[in-house]
């Protein structure tokens, strides 16, 4: 083969792992989403129109580093007060009076620290997460509102 054939090659293999790439992780992300639609009928309810997010989970399996990512997808401010991160272990955290703002994120770290407006903790000493395992965003009625498999 020619250097030019050698080159077209390479873009061309480039070009075909850019698209499967893209593909699978298109595809990988839409089927690991779910939102329960919940009936206006349901005391305090949330809005089928809130969309949280779990980003991702960074750390998983060291405490010191643990954290999860939630951002609000929606167009409106989402009070976060009675939402529960749970685990398959059972481990729950229950957040209190909370705002995330449209487009914003909220990192809950396991460890124990000070709450701000952009971080939570929940005053771990062990990790929680575990490759392979899901994080699950719940709803203050119990309606699950966001998954993330820790990969």
């Amino acid at each position: 083969m020619t250097r030019r054939q050698w080159i077209y090659f390479l873009l061309l293999n480039v070009l075909v792992s850019a698209v499967v790439t893209s593909a699978i992780l298109y595809f990988y992300d839409r089927s690991h989403r779910a939102n329960s639609p919940v009936s206006a009928s349901t005391p305090d309810f949330v809005p089928a129109t809130v969309k949280v997010d779990i980003i991702s989970v960074i750390g998983a399996g060291t405490a010191s580093s643990e954290t999860v990512v939630i951002k609000n997808s929606g167009a409106e401010s989402l009070n976060l007060n009675g939402w529960a991160m749970k685990d398959v272990d059972g481990h729950t955290y229950t957040f209190s009076p909370f705002t995330i703002y449209p487009g914003s994120t909220v990192q809950l770290h396991t460890v124990s620290g000070t709450d701000t407006f952009s971080d939570v903790y929940w005053n771990l000493s062990t990790s929680i997460w575990q490759s392979g395992e899901s994080a699950t965003l719940y709803d203050p009625q119990g309606n699950a509102r966001a998954f993330y498999r820790i990969p």
